[in-house]
């Protein structure tokens, strides 16, 4: 079915549906494919070109800089992912500090997505 990095690029990919905005369109376009204003094929091809678009989006135009201070809970490397569970952290830019309880924060190795 699908090669090792074919695998890994997907699920790489797939990272950006499960945010906020990847999360709202796939439930729209689920409701078009059931109301039948979209055939699934169209609705796979639009969430091809969203995983390709947010890779090429924060590559080329996020520019802050942010550094992450917390308590280390929980660290995990599997199939080239890291994912890491920080608790009482602080993320700092330019502007101001923001605490957050708990965060999850998960890698991925960009270069994968290239091969």
């Amino acid at each position: 079915m699908f090669g090792c990095n074919e695998f890994q690029v997907m699920a790489t990919f797939e990272l950006y549906r499960r945010s906020s905005i990847g999360m709202c369109l796939t439930e729209t376009l689920d409701e078009m494919v059931s109301n039948g204003t979209l055939s699934p094929e169209l609705a796979i091809q639009v969430l091809v070109q969203f995983d390709k678009s947010m890779t090429e989006a924060l590559e080329t135009q996020v520019k802050s800089k942010v550094s992450i201070k917390g308590h280390l809970h929980t660290y995990r490397f599997c199939d080239n992912v890291w994912t890491f569970i920080l608790q009482r952290a602080t993320f700092k830019n330019d502007e101001c500090p923001e605490q957050v309880g708990r965060v999850k924060i998960v890698a991925c190795d960009s270069k994968l997505l290239t091969q």
